[in-house]
């Protein structure tokens, strides 16, 4: 992203917030998907969860697309309220199987390795897509803006909209679900392998790790469906199919 573009929004071109930037989006979730690998107390989960979310949630919000319309009141109002009620929900998913081991003592190895290895990652995913769904919803109850390869915008379209919030949600699953379970996996190995005998080296591998995956996977995730999407006008509704001749319309994904 050129800094220039990554600071103004590409619908509204309205500044968006230095936090919620692209460019501001790997550093600053960086440290929280590292609080969220942790998996100490359930609390302390919930709580990690819920500002890894926040984050993620409000970065969605500034850069979704944004020609879409509400008529009964502001967009951005209704987005908000789906975005806490979507955070909160999430949180407690994330931190849910902790409270499950420690209310029915579960403390066997399996369980240990079920809690703690393996679910923290697809459910990291799941309520990573699960976020981005609530929050862009009102773009596909809505719609959102298509136009030909002209610029020209040729209608709202519920399905493009469908479509743009589909693709972000997945892109979203795979980056977190990804960086989730790869280090968690890696990290087993290296714990295995007594690679690093000492706490504060495995901690320092573990970083890295994280660090690593994280890095690598951010523009694979952004690189799986392209910012300016595209759609067949036979895929959109009868009144846009009516109003163009042209056979692939395009909209902004939105990130």
């Amino acid at each position: 992203f050129f800094p220039s573009k990554s600071s103004v929004h590409p619908d509204t071109d309205k500044i968006i917030p230095v936090l919620f930037r692209p460019p501001a989006f790997l550093p600053i979730c960086l440290p929280l998907v590292v609080v969220t690998s942790l998996q100490l107390q359930a609390k302390q989960t919930f709580f990690g969860q819920f500002v890894f979310h926040m984050y993620t949630t409000g970065f969605t919000l500034f850069n979704g697309n944004g020609t879409a319309k509400a008529e009964e009141y502001s967009l951005q109002q209704r987005q908000v309220f789906y975005g806490l009620g979507a955070v909160s929900y999430a949180a407690c998913i994330g931190a849910l199987p902790l409270v499950f081991m420690n209310r029915y003592t579960l403390k066997s190895s399996f369980t240990q390795l079920a809690v703690r290895k393996l679910l923290p990652a697809p459910i990291l995913g799941l309520m990573s897509g699960f976020t981005v769904a609530v929050v862009r919803s009102p773009e596909f109850e809505n719609g959102i803006e298509v136009m030909d390869r002209n610029g020209k915008v040729v209608g709202m379209s519920q399905k493009a909209g469908e479509k743009a919030i589909k693709e972000t949600a997945w892109s979203r699953a795979v980056l977190f679900g990804t960086t989730s379970f790869l280090p968690a996996l890696l990290m087993h190995f290296v714990e295995r392998a007594k690679f690093a005998k000492s706490p504060r080296a495995l901690t320092s591998v573990r970083l890295f790790v994280i660090t690593s995956v994280l890095t690598g996977m951010l523009p694979v995730s952004l690189s799986m469906f392209p910012q300016c999407g595209e759609i067949k006008r036979a895929d959109l509704e009868p009144e846009i199919q009516s109003a163009t001749e042209e056979t692939e319309l395009f909209y902004n994904r939105g990130i």
